[in-house]
């Protein structure tokens, strides 16, 4: 079992693992093992068995040069299409979705009139942007913002994926732009603005598991069934509210713990 290198990953990660555990599986953790770079190589030479991807993300790096697609279904059956040849079943997603998003304080956005991402255009020569290493060379991070916007930013800081060193890069001014994931916490309140994407540049990304198809031959069906039972409850809300109780410090296996049992998962 193995996860992307922020938060909400691993806890889904998490809530798969015991999942499978308490149902008599028996399951290796390899949580937070690192970027896409790292984590789909690997699933692809039978180093990790299970992923929780997402879907329009992990088509971009599987398919490069698909457009962006905003139908789930549609992305999905691309993806499956494109893992075959891998021997990697694309489970059924979640109802909820986690895109990246990209945002600025409340006074940024009233200082320079910004509601959506083309608003950038004029005044981007001016601020500094901040993200996670690998973002400037992905097609739905700085990539695309380059490409599908013409942005061309001051400077840009390479931070975490979507968590605390970003938050308190923006908080201090360090960065004006940064990408945050659209599921986190932080995006309740009242101090970010997250920047709509008038032009389209997100597709969907509805979680979605990844298996190898040997771990279906070995262990059958039932392998499916305990994950997709798990999918088929993370909506949208659900995951916020899970990523609230990880900004407020809760461990992630306490928290899918307790989450699983509530739901008479595990």
């Amino acid at each position: 079992m193995a996860s992307f290198n922020f938060g909400e990953s691993a806890l889904i990660g998490e809530l798969y693992a015991t999942a499978l555990t308490r149902a008599g599986f028996p399951v290796d953790r390899q949580l937070r093992l690192g970027a896409r770079e790292v984590v789909q190589p690997a699933l692809h030479q039978g180093l990790v068995d299970l992923v929780p991807e997402y879907l329009g993300s992990a088509l971009a790096f599987a398919a490069p040069g698909e457009p962006p697609v905003r139908d789930p279904m549609e992305a999905r059956e691309l993806l499956a299409a494109a893992y075959e040849t891998h021997h990697i079943s694309v489970l059924q997603h979640a109802p909820g979705q986690n895109r990246n998003g990209f945002v600025v304080t409340r006074a940024t956005a009233e200082e320079h009139g910004l509601r959506a991402l083309s608003d950038l255009i004029p005044v981007a020569a001016q601020l500094t942007f901040g993200g996670p290493a690998e973002c400037p060379q992905r097609p739905l991070c700085l990539a695309g913002l380059e490409e599908v916007y013409e942005l061309e930013f001051a400077a840009v800081e390479a931070l975490d994926s979507g968590g605390p060193l970003t938050l308190a890069a923006l908080g201090s001014g360090r960065v004006d732009v940064a990408l945050l994931f659209t599921t986190n916490g932080a995006l309740a309140g009242e101090e970010l603005v997250l920047l709509e994407d008038d032009r389209g540049l997100q597709p969907a990304e509805n979680v979605v598991p990844v298996l190898r198809t040997a771990i279906t031959s070995a262990y059958g069906k039932e392998v499916v069934e305990v994950v997709e039972r798990v999918t088929a409850r993370l909506d949208e809300p659900t995951l916020v509210d899970l990523n609230r109780r990880l900004d407020r410090g809760e461990d992630h296996a306490a928290v899918a713990s307790g989450w699983l049992a509530a739901h008479g998962l595990g």
